[in-house]
């Protein structure tokens, strides 16, 4: 359930978190945009889940509307949400969205000591029907060994008319060998002694005669 909001602008965003409210704004569908204020914890149980498609209904409008989640807001750390965008559609009408990638299993690779496991790309940008948008997407580890890596272009996605946007190439997961650098003790001592003398000298020559 959402309420508009009669005043928007920080400051008016502002009052209406102070009250545990989130400010957000619903627009698409050739209608005019809606500045509107949400439960902010019950809200942010759903979002911090995956979910993204809402039925939402709004105070003084008539039935219920099916919105996706578009864009979410942050503070100035980048920790907390402060606002969110989302989009009018149909159930049937094919989006692009991004979803979460889930690694399962162990894999081969970890077996050896000293290797890591990287997971640099942590959701996928996909089209497909708002009806069928995944909470998330499992991606199985179990076979991949050091030296390989998981890519965009194999995963698997549930549905076979889904898509995956995502550039081809980037890695989804790989098993990588952790190089240890090791540091010549005496060099370090070396090195310091003689920044030492540098620094000595240096003060003895701007010193007053």
């Amino acid at each position: 359930k959402a309420s508009v909001r009669e005043k928007v602008g920080s400051r008016y965003s502002q009052r209406y978190r102070g009250q545990g409210k989130l400010p957000a704004v619903v627009y698409g569908h050739g209608a005019a945009p809606v500045p509107v204020a949400l439960d902010a914890k019950e809200t942010l149980s759903h979002i911090v889940k995956g979910e993204k498609v809402f039925s939402l209904a709004i105070d003084g409008e008539k039935g219920v509307q099916t919105v996706l989640l578009k864009d979410l807001g942050y503070d100035y750390l980048g920790n907390n949400i402060i606002h969110a965008d989302f989009a009018r559609v149909d159930l049937n009408e094919r989006v692009h969205t991004r979803v979460h990638v889930t690694l399962v299993g162990d894999a081969k690779g970890l077996k050896i000591a000293g290797n890591i496991l990287m997971h640099p790309t942590t959701e996928l940008d996909i089209e497909c029907r708002v009806a069928d948008i995944p909470d998330h997407i499992e991606v199985n580890i179990s076979d991949l060994d050091v030296g390989h890596a998981i890519t965009a272009a194999d995963v698997k996605l549930p549905k076979d008319d889904m898509k995956v946007l995502t550039d081809s190439h980037a890695i989804v997961a790989q098993v990588v060998v952790q190089l240890e650098v090791k540091t010549d003790e005496a060099a370090v001592v070396a090195a310091a002694g003689a920044l030492a003398e540098v620094l000595t000298a240096k003060k003895e020559e701007g010193a007053a005669p």
